[in-house]
């Protein structure tokens, strides 16, 4: 890398070394910039060429520069005689002034080091691109190495020269002397251009018939650049010493054959032994055969020949040579057109410019970009061509790259884009730039996309012109999306709906309608929804092809994948909108039939969508209330299991407590039940929060806890009662049945249907036989028993009405008790109709005795063990705590007593005379 910068930078030294050598001084560089070396050209290449601009105008030109270092080997003389020798060409060719000729635009400056002229812009001479590269930068420049003349430039070049010569030879009587590849020149528009008039030869009788020409005779010690090149001398400029026009004609056919053999001259001239040289040509000349122009096109074949032969009488003249068929090529003939074109007038330029596109395929593009499309943009200052010669330059501009564009043809397009009069002229403009608006829009930058080309577009859409606007509207859709999205949206919407909203042409009215319809893919959403779908409710009219119009736009915007109309949309606007459209009575079935499609399509999706999102709502609120549930659930639990290990506690510290506890935990449990069922009712969820928030009050209240006592551990005495009291109750139901009822002042209270759980009372006649206190009242949580009427009969079989209500229903705070069950509270119907066993319970009241017969009981016995259920007159049994009283019926039985089932007791052998003691043992029987 390091070394091809040097490289470079050395290239660039050097270049910038020979230019400042070769010029600094002249008085050239006082007016004119030089710039880089591009060519060489003149006799024997001795002129550099380089670029160059003028400072004031800025306008390109050629600097032609001659180094007096290239004289350094000659004598004073010698270089006197090749300065005077350049100095005469170039002072000649500034005299004459010609389309053929090298137009000067400077005149010729010399300095210390240097001459120097400027020119009009040149490309390079024709011996540079037919191979000679003498004097030209190292290395040479690729576009002169890369250049191939074409058949159309080879054509209109030679014919470019034969102008040339017909010229000197007819208005200005002059011989050129020294026709030759270095003498012509390629300007940058690829003309071919004659100079190095050096030899010319003026005649010496300009006002008679037959001009006359002087002929110097050819001094070999001259140097070399004071001396014609001889490759390209006519015959007789040597053996005759003379010339005449015919001389050029024989340069202009050795010039014919080198350029089609590139560069090669038709025969070697021995500079050192000139007169043989000759002497051998012309023998060769007089038998030239076809092998020697085998190279030469089969049109000009004879021409070149007669143009080579040796006698110059036969030799066509210049005039002559115009007019061959070989030049009457379509390409020749209209780049001959162009250079004529100055001399038309508007009808002529008119119908010219019409025929061209038809021509310009034909044409290559280097020829087109060089040739033709200078003098089309030259026309633009026209504005009555501007029409005819716009298409044109708009077809070069597509086979141009993006770059040649912006370079060669946008500076000359943008005053073109702004034209507005005249007015039918700026009509036409307009209709031209939008066929080629996707053109325009590809290669255009979007600084003057924006600043020129849409501009354009807004005047058009605004034009009084309908055909005009029609044509704008069908264009736009075919390069929407090439418009930048901020552009459309502020200036092209808006211009599109104004014509449509303004316009009287029902034409332009639906095509409004089906522009819009085509670019809704490059707009936004919203847009769309907020504004395009309410302007088509502000159209007045009614006529069909506007209504397909607007039902095609919401068709569009409803089945387009980006765009959509929300179901809101649907519902609030567009149906309102379509369905009274769509009874229009200048509809037609088919029309009718397309309305009645796009409504039933967007009712099946405003249904579906809003059934889907319903549905979705549901289903979001059924997870709720399960998550709801499931939280509730868990607190529920949690209360049951702190409750739970603090149960038989609250039993007995705080009876109240249990049973608002039970009846609570009954509710929530129905609830529970209920729930798992399906949803809750806000009444049953709002209930179910109150009974929450009265459980959570009473759980932060402090339990009463007992006083712990020192419990005697009872001894045990195995008594057998079976028998004996067997035979007693089957005595005691016989007497029950004749009883009258416990008076109030007895120690049985008679309540009558009260709702408690259970009240209890057992007196034992001996607190030392049975363990318990007479004053135990008790109530185990999580029992609930309906008294109904008293009856005097608990022990008859069928009827026991104080017994057929009792209930059990378990509840969140009941242990579990593995010795009890609903059955052994309640009394079964078929248990009922058979005499009780109480076998049992011989083992709670004591060891067994010998068996006693019923008869033998006497009535003394009988009442004093019925005594013993019967507690003292004025005594209470309660738990502490509490200020209930126990419940008393006459003839209570043991029958369906859960806490008389002899699995819960072992017969204790010492009584416990106080209600704590009571406590701890049914604690120690709860376990």
């Amino acid at each position: 890398m390091e070394s091809m910068l040097n490289k470079l930078k050395s290239t660039v030294t050097k270049v910038t070394a020979d230019v400042t050598s070769a010029v600094m001084g002249n008085p050239v560089t006082r007016e004119f910039d030089v710039g880089r070396h591009i060519a060489s050209g003149g006799n024997g290449l001795a002129w550099k060429i380089f670029n160059g601009t003028k400072k004031s105008t800025k306008q390109e030109v050629a600097v032609f520069v001659f180094d007096k270092k290239l004289m350094d080997k000659y004598q004073k003389f010698e270089k006197d005689q090749i300065i005077d020798s350049l100095k005469r060409g170039v002072q000649q060719l500034t005299r004459l002034r010609h389309p053929r000729l090298l137009t000067v635009q400077h005149p010729l400056e010399e300095s210390r080091d240097c001459l120097a002229f400027c020119t009009e812009p040149v490309c390079a001479s024709l011996a540079n691109v037919l191979g000679s590269w003498d004097n030209l930068p190292s290395p040479v420049p690729s576009d002169i190495k890369e250049y191939k003349l074409y058949d159309v430039e080879t054509k209109y070049g030679l014919l470019q020269v034969s102008e040339g010569l017909s010229f000197l030879h007819s208005s200005v009587k002059m011989v050129h002397g020294n026709l030759t590849p270095e003498n012509i020149i390629l300007n940058k528009s690829g003309a071919w251009k004659i100079m190095g008039f050096d030899f010319c030869n003026q005649s010496t009788n300009p006002s008679e018939q037959e001009p006359k020409f002087s002929c110097k005779e050819w001094d070999p010690n001259l140097p070399s650049l004071c001396l014609p090149n001889p490759q390209y001398l006519a015959p007789e400029y040597i053996l005759a010493v003379s010339c005449e026009t015919a001389s050029d004609m024989y340069s202009l056919g050795a010039i014919i054959h080198a350029v089609f053999n590139n560069g090669k001259p038709i025969f070697e001239v021995n500079k050192q032994d000139i007169y043989k040289s000759f002497s051998r040509q012309l023998d060769q000349l007089s038998r030239l055969g076809s092998s020697t122009l085998q190279n030469i096109p089969e049109q000009v074949h004879e021409h070149v020949k007669l143009l080579l032969n040796v006698t110059p009488a036969v030799r066509p003249d210049a005039d002559q040579m115009t007019k061959i068929p070989f030049f009457d090529d379509v390409g020749a003939v209209t780049l001959q057109y162009f250079d004529s074109l100055f001399q038309r007038d508007n009808l002529q330029k008119s119908q010219f410019f019409k025929g061209l596109p038809k021509v310009l395929p034909k044409l290559p593009k280097r020829v087109i970009v060089q040739r033709i499309l200078p003098y089309l943009t030259s026309e633009f200052v026209n504005p009555d061509m501007v029409p005819f010669v716009l298409p044109n330059v708009l077809l070069i501009a597509e086979e141009c790259t993006k770059e040649e564009y912006v370079k060669l043809i946008l500076p000359d397009l943008s005053p073109v884009f702004k034209q507005q009069e005249p007015v039918q002229a700026s009509n036409m403009i307009l209709l031209i730039f939008l066929q080629k608006m996707d053109l325009l829009l590809t290669k255009t930058p979007p600084d003057e996309i924006k600043n020129s080309v849409l501009p354009m577009v807004y005047r058009a859409l605004e034009a009084p012109s309908i055909q005009i606007q029609e044509l704008c509207l069908n264009i736009i859709p075919t390069f929407a999306n090439l418009i930048d999205y901020p552009s459309m949206k502020n200036a092209l919407i808006p211009r599109i709906k104004s014509a449509c909203l303004q316009t009287s042409s029902l034409a332009v009215r639906v095509n409004s309608l089906v522009c819009l319809g085509k670019i809704l893919e490059y707009l936004d959403k919203w847009f769309v929804l907020d504004d395009i779908l309410p302007f088509l409710q502000q159209i007045p009219s009614k006529e069909p092809a506007v209504l397909m119009g607007i039902l095609g736009i919401y068709k569009c915007t409803f089945s387009h994948k980006k765009l959509g109309i929300t179901k809101e949309q649907l519902a609030g606007k567009v149906l309102p909108h379509l369905i009274p459209l769509s009874i229009e009575n200048n509809l037609n079935l088919n029309q009718f039939n397309s309305f009645i499609s796009v409504i039933k399509e967007m009712l099946n999706r405003l249904e579906a969508e809003h059934k889907t999102k319903l549905e979705q709502i549901h289903i979001m609120q059924e997870q709720q209330k399960s998550l709801n549930i499931t939280n509730q659930m868990s607190v529920s639990e949690e209360t049951k299991a702190n409750n739970t290990g603090n149960q038989i506690d609250k039993v007995f510290t705080n009876l109240q407590t249990d049973i608002l506890t039970a009846g609570s935990d009954c509710k929530e449990n129905g609830l529970l039940k209920n729930q798992r069922k399906g949803s809750l009712t806000l009444e049953e969820k709002q209930k179910l929060a109150k009974e929450q928030e009265q459980a959570q009050k009473l759980k932060s209240q402090q339990p009463l806890k007992p006083q712990p006592h020192i419990v005697t551990a009872p001894v045990k005495q195995t008594k057998d009662l079976t028998d004996t009291l067997i035979d007693n109750m089957a005595s005691l139901a016989s007497q029950s049945l004749s009883r009258p009822k416990v008076p109030s002042s007895n120690s049985f209270s008679s309540v009558p249907s009260m709702g408690i759980g259970l009240g209890f009372s057992s007196p034992v006649e001996s607190t030392k036989r049975n363990g318990l206190n007479a004053n135990v009242g008790f109530q185990p949580s999580g029992f609930s028993m309906g008294v109904g009427t008293t009856s005097p009969n608990f022990f008859s079989g069928a009827g026991v009405p104080g017994m057929a209500n009792m209930n059990m229903l378990p509840t969140g705070n009941m242990p579990t008790f593995s010795t009890m069950s609903t059955t052994a509270a309640v009394s079964q119907p078929a248990q009922q109709n058979r005499p009780t066993d109480m076998s049992s319970l011989d083992s709670l009241f004591g060891p067994q005795k010998p068996k006693i017969s019923m008869n033998q009981l006497s009535q003394q016995k009988t009442n004093q063990w019925l005594n013993q259920f019967v507690p003292p007159q004025g005594a209470s049994s309660s738990l502490p705590g509490t200020q209930m009283n126990v419940v008393g019926q006459p003839g209570f039985g043991l029958q369906g007593n859960p806490f008389f089932n002899p699995q819960n007791f072992t017969q204790p052998t010492n009584s416990m005379t106080s209600s704590s003691s009571a406590s701890n043992d049914l604690k120690d029987l709860f376990g």
